[in-house]
């Protein structure tokens, strides 16, 4: 290995070092000439003056849906690798990938059906 092929990746650091020096300057120097006032400082939503409190409450409806969601997306993240390297190993090993994604799209079918019956994604109480 020579030290010239290290030069694109040394570069690269030099220029995000910098970058991130020049922008921390440039805010520090630029900050400082804005005046505060109670009106900049006050919370702006919409328009509306702010009357609740900082952390609404959620209802335990909305995590449990969040749970789902990431458990079924999870789902996805497992399958995508497998569907590409499924057709590679048909050859040696297809009927046991293919039931072994069964098995795993099964355990998440069941899960799904008892977050049906359980009334998880029912959202009208």
């Amino acid at each position: 290995m020579q030290i010239e092929q290290y030069l694109p990746l040394g570069l690269h650091i030099a220029v995000a070092i910098g970058f991130a020096i020049v922008i921390f300057i440039a805010s520090f120097l630029l900050g400082r000439i804005g005046k505060r006032t109670a009106v900049k400082d006050m919370a702006y939503e919409c328009g509306i003056p702010v009357t609740a409190t900082a952390q609404p409450r959620f209802s335990v409806k909305f995590y449990l849906v969040a749970m789902l969601f990431v458990l079924f997306d999870i789902e996805v993240v497992f399958m995508y690798p497998w569907a590409v390297v499924y057709r590679d190993f048909l050859a040696e090993h297809g009927a046991m990938i293919f039931w072994s994604m069964a098995g795993f799209v099964g355990v998440l079918t069941v899960g799904y059906v008892y977050a049906l019956k359980k009334g998880a994604l029912d959202w009208k109480h």
